[in-house]
């Protein structure tokens, strides 16, 4: 079996088009008593698909990539160079030019509530996981069939293994360089 990472689609185009170079995740409601982290270093994207992830990024001119009905197809891989758990919001705010996400879902993300049924004030986790990825285009991409283990609130799915035919760059080594300094800069973390 193979890792894969459950994003939503016009994310995962994002990070394909070379327009994103982190992920942001808070986590799923089942992530285990563990909570989420990137526990993977490599990993595959698992797009996801519901039609309200238009509204929230940046860019209300994109189009959803199509879903083609009863398949999963996997197009990326991705290498994480470095994660971590942010608690500075206004350090998170100042990655927005390495994401297409909207302020508001970062704001969504930021304070959560991790205990079901209990009052965010009091419960409430304060904080985004971030991962700095170099991203990778299979060639060809990969297909499966959509299966009912796949669903379900968690960010990490085990799909069948893949042998990709090529696995290219979406950005050169140059660009990848220049975003992962504008990262270390805009955080403060040396890599």
């Amino acid at each position: 079996m193979a890792v894969a990472f459950k994003e939503w689609a016009l994310v995962c185009d994002a990070l394909g088009k070379g327009q994103q170079s982190v992920i942001l995740r808070k986590g799923g409601i089942a992530e285990g008593q563990a909570g989420f982290a990137f526990r993977e270093p490599e990993f595959y994207l698992f797009p996801t698909w519901f039609h309200g992830q238009v509204e929230k990024v940046r860019n209300q001119e994109v189009v959803l990539p199509e879903q083609v009905p009863g398949e999963v197809v996997v197009s990326f891989a991705v290498t994480v160079e470095w994660s971590g758990r942010i608690t500075d919001k206004e350090a998170v705010h100042r990655l927005e030019e390495l994401h297409v996400l909207a302020p508001s879902v970062i704001e969504e993300r930021f304070v959560y509530d991790d205990q079901k049924g209990s009052d965010s004030s009091s419960h409430g986790r304060i904080g985004i996981h971030v991962a700095f990825v170099r991203v990778y285009r299979l060639e060809p991409p990969v297909s499966f069939p959509m299966e009912a283990r796949f669903g379900g609130c968690r960010s990490w799915v085990e799909i069948p293994e893949i042998n990709p035919g090529a696995m290219v760059s979406v950005l050169s080594d140059e660009d990848h360089g220049r975003r992962r300094e504008l990262f270390s800069g805009l955080l403060g973390i040396p890599f």
